[in-house]
């Protein structure tokens, strides 16, 4: 049975920086496509970061590297950074692990989330 375990989640002003984590249990994230998606109030998912599992890089930056993917093989973890918060960062954070080759097909596995909010 798959199992993710997210944490990190909190409040947060805004500037701030925080790193979420997601530890799996019956699956591997070094031979899976990895990706974390949030769900602001009132509005639909969003995919914030994905890593197709050809890629091999433990850290992996996005939207001009405000946010970073990175996994611990050792822990079967992986983690997201997120610098500069802003308040419309503020949501539900998930992470996610797929069986396909690339981030286009969606996602099989899915965390139950962390909320994370920004304000002052």
């Amino acid at each position: 049975q798959v199992q993710f375990v997210e944490s990190g989640g909190g409040l947060v002003q805004p500037g701030g920086s925080l790193r979420l984590s997601c530890v799996a249990s019956g699956l591997r994230f070094d031979t899976h496509t990895i990706g974390w998606f949030r769900q602001a109030p009132g509005k639909e998912r969003e995919r914030v970061t994905c890593v197709p599992k050809s890629i091999s890089a433990p850290r992996v930056n996005f939207k001009e590297g405000r946010f970073t993917t990175s996994r611990d093989s050792a822990k079967n973890a992986m983690y997201l950074e997120i610098n500069n918060l802003r308040p419309e960062d503020t949501a539900q954070y998930y992470c996610a692990a797929s069986s396909n080759v690339d981030c286009e097909r969606g996602m099989n596995y899915w965390g139950k989330g962390t909320l994370v909010t920004v304000s002052s």
